[in-house]
């Protein structure tokens, strides 16, 4: 029986996401859940109903690789009349490249770093696994025994009838043609049948999810593409081999050389293949379940497309010439501009929520995931990379989303770099700084539409003095001796950053320093001209960003966040009585960061304000004029080094440049980029939130419990803070160093002590100053203490490291308060 107490919940689309959705909601005690479908039930005709199943859980992402994980779990432990939801074959993926052998020892470390259990195989290994394979062309495997394929139809009944048993509903032919909204709430789902009441909407309709989104006035940045997949004719090897269909003899293969991945079909093979162009669905020529000749989502094979596929198939599968394609089709996958889902309420229409470019490999994940959101107030897996608020306006035109999405189709079996940048569109947001980084060849990475100057060719020449230690193929990529010129600039002498590409918020009005007492960790009563480092929490406790607030006035306040997240949560918890108003004035202003022993001397005779330490003392903001340039200037260092922040209208930034560097020629000021920045931040220990830090870690075990006032009053988070701040820390993010300073590693590599693994590498970078190589990672506590000895898996290779006091450099602090 529905409980009152519960809402009305109404799930768009009962493919995989939404019968997974329906089960793990119920299964909490949300139980008046209705989930409305198009087309029939189970086979509904979207990308569910043809999608091969494929679960390959290791990823980059630690959250999808979660995802998946539990997806694994919980569809091997269902059945459907007794037939499994899930089959556990294993997975191989093969290298027939150096480049890519390389990649999959990378991977095998991925997996180990996440808890995935695998192994490296040499090529007559992989051919006891899959005979078929000529092993003349393969250089080695990568087997995870636990991964298979997910029988997606099974399983979405299987969960149907489980949540249908707690008093879900499941409505077949019912198409959504409105959402309907109510005191700035969503209130209804308007079907072709009737209008269905709602206090919560999902929209888990996969391709459609851009039309459902439409209705409800949200943007759903994704973009449908057809995929390629086809089936042979019998394979005489197999016959006989697997007489049930449920008892399959090889793993899921890989071939991604190839942009190919194989499966068994009882004596046939399946192959699908990314290799061919992109091919972008419009909507509007999506046929209906009636007009369709076997699905929506399935559109004619052609043929033509799949030809090279095919040859490349031959030539790993020998046996298959024997065989010929006998059926195909294109199946419509959804993708997004970064190749993650899109979770998230909507904050335009409240109440309205996505489950959106979700794979049948996360699909269960994604779901238990969402449900804890949606019950609890927070997943407990950090879903920040799939937040979908996460993207900046520029990312959501239609175009952008476009092109990117295409180019993701390109890539999900390219070996991509971590700081590998996207190659197009680019120059979508520049700083007033551009002109001159470009002078000065600058060496430009993107994030958030942004060009990011990563090292400048024109210090390349100082740095052919300077001990820089050769360094791996794989850490050589998207790097430049010239950033330890950088870096030593900035420690010798003083050196100019451009960060305007950091988010900047505006808070203000009568009610901003309440506000901002109640949103952060930090004490904010403090006097106009005082800058706090402080943290916003979710309601367990776990860290959501780190940020720096300016107190300028007595009710306006300069936040430096990282994101649009940020801004998205501000706003979610903005007073509705007006008496706070929140800005992103991004966009309006630039900055440029002045670091470095000589930042005064470089300074102070550019402005008749004080700029000596006891007239602008550290951590304090003040308006001034520098070269007759209006500017916010805030001594705050990232790199641990004398110096400001100096913020000003963007109008002006190129001015404020050019005086700087004009006058800093006699002091031999360099253009620092962001390579050296992240060498010169992790010597002083300074957190990346995202990368070292996310809301699945608490303060205290961070490192950055210091910004934790729990004596004033009530902030978000703290009564989940009480206990730990109680506690010695289970676990902590150390420095280690590497006993070989060649040996840079990149980052998520697993961390090993005589216990076997015990956790993974945050963030990395040779320290040019100390002469070391720096990675920090999560360790539990007892193998936390500096002096532990641990190694680093780095390509299959175990490399030693110490794990070392904090900071490493500079622990007076003295450099940064002269």
């Amino acid at each position: 029986m529905t409980s009152p107490a519960t809402p009305r919940v109404v799930v768009i689309g009962a493919g995989i996401v939404g019968c997974s959705l329906a089960d793990e909601l119920t299964e909490r005690g949300w139980t008046d859940v209705t989930v409305v479908e198009k087309g029939p039930l189970f086979a509904t005709g979207g990308s569910s109903s043809h999608a091969p199943g494929l679960v390959f859980r290791t990823n980059g992402s630690k959250a999808l690789t979660e995802f998946a994980d539990y997806t694994v779990r919980k569809f091997r432990g269902m059945d459907l009349d007794g037939a499994p939801c899930f089959l556990p074959v294993g997975g191989l993926e093969l290298a027939t490249t150096f480049e890519r052998w390389a990649d999959l020892q990378r991977r095998h470390g991925l997996a180990t770093s996440w808890g995935i259990g695998s192994r490296l195989l040499d090529p007559l290994e992989c051919a006891e696994l899959w005979p078929t394979i000529d092993r003349e062309r393969v250089l080695g495997g990568f087997h995870t025994p636990g991964d298979g394929l997910a029988k997606a139809l099974r399983a979405c009944e299987a969960q149907a009838r489980r949540a249908i048993a707690r008093g879900a509903v499941f409505l077949a032919h019912h198409e959504v043609v409105g959402i309907e909204q109510r005191g700035g709430r969503v209130s209804s789902v308007v079907t072709d049948q009737g209008v269905l009441p709602a206090d919560v909407v999902v929209s888990a309709a996969g391709l459609w999810g851009p039309r459902i989104g439409r209705m409800a006035g949200v943007d759903v940045p994704l973009l449908p593409m057809a995929h390629q997949y086809a089936k042979t004719t019998q394979l005489a090897e197999l016959a006989g081999l697997n007489d049930e269909r449920d008892e399959l003899s090889r793993p899921i293969l890989r071939h991604q050389d190839a942009d190919l991945y194989f499966r068994e079909h009882v004596d046939r093979i399946g192959i699908g293949s990314y290799a061919h162009r992109p091919m972008p669905v419009d909507l509007a020529e999506v046929p209906s379940s009636a007009a369709a000749q076997v699905m929506p989502s399935m559109l004619e094979f052609t043929a033509e497309d799949f030809e090279p596929s095919w040859q490349d198939a031959l030539d790993l599968l020998p046996a298959l010439q024997d065989t010929k394609v006998e059926e195909g089709f294109n199946g419509i996958m959804s993708f997004t501009t970064d190749g993650m889902p899109l979770m998230g309420e909507s904050r335009e229409l409240p109440g309205f929520w996505l489950a959106e470019a979700v794979w049948v490999t996360h699909s269960a994940g994604v779901a238990r995931a969402l449900a804890q959101w949606l019950v609890d107030g927070q997943p407990d897996t950090d879903v920040h990379e799939c937040d979908v608020h996460r993207f900046e306006q520029v990312q959501l035109d239609t175009d952008y989303v476009h092109e990117r999405a295409s180019q993701a189709f390109v890539e999900v079996y390219d070996v991509l770099h971590p700081l590998q940048p996207a190659e197009r569109p680019r120059r979508l947001r520049v700083s007033p700084f551009y002109p001159r980084q470009r002078d000065l060849g600058a060496y430009f990475l993107e994030a958030h539409g942004w060009e990011r100057p990563h090292w400048y060719d024109a210090n390349a020449e100082a740095a052919e003095g300077l001990e820089v230690p050769e360094r791996g193929a794989w850490a050589s990529r998207y790097w430049s001796p010239a950033a330890a010129a950088e870096a030593h600039a900035t420690r010798g002498k003083v050196a100019l950053y451009d960060m305007t590409p950091l988010k900047r918020l505006e808070i203000s009005g009568r009610g901003a320093l309440d506000f901002l007492q109640h949103m952060t960790t930090n004490q904010m009563a403090v006097k106009p001209g005082t800058v706090r480092y402080t943290l916003l929490l979710d309601e367990a406790g776990g860290v959501r960003s780190d940020l720096t607030v300016a107190r300028l006035e007595r009710d306006r306040f300069q936040i430096g966040v990282n994101g649009n997240l940020d801004l998205d949560w501000f706003l979610r918890h903005v007073p509705a009585d007006g008496s706070v108003v929140v800005r992103d004035i991004t966009a309006g202003t630039c900055c440029v960061g002045v670091w470095g022993p000589l930042a005064r001397d470089l300074v102070q005779p550019l402005s008749r304000d004080d700029f000596s330490h006891k007239g602008f003392g550290f951590f304090k903001a003040k308006h001034a004029r520098i070269a007759g340039v209006p500017v916010t200037a805030m001594r705050v260092s990232y790199v641990g080094e004398l110096g400001w922040e100096i913020y000003a209208d963007s109008d002006v930034g190129l001015r404020l440049w050019d005086a700087l560097w004009e006058a800093g020629q006699e002091l031999g000021v360099t253009a620092g980029g962001r390579s050296a920045f992240n060498s010169l931040r992790l010597e002083k220990g300074y957190r990346s939130w995202g990368t070292d830090m996310t809301t699945e870690h608490n303060p205290f075990e961070a490192g950055v419990g210091f910004a934790v006032r729990m004596d004033k009053a009530d902030f978000v988070g703290r009564s989940a803070l009480v206990e730990a701040a109680a506690e010695q820390p289970r676990r902590r993010l150390v420095p280690l160093l590497m006993d070989q300073p060649e040996h840079v590693v990149m980052g998520k590599e697993p961390v090993h002590t005589a216990d076997g693994s015990v956790g993974y590498v945050t963030s990395a970078a040779f320290g040019y100053t100390i002469g070391r190589s720096i990675a920090y990672a999560w360790l539990p506590a007892d193998a936390a203490a500096p002096g532990t000895r641990v190694d680093v898996e780095y390509f299959a290779e175990r490399l030693p490291a110490t794990v070392a006091e904090e900071p490493l450099f500079d622990p007076e602090m003295a450099r940064i308060r002269r």
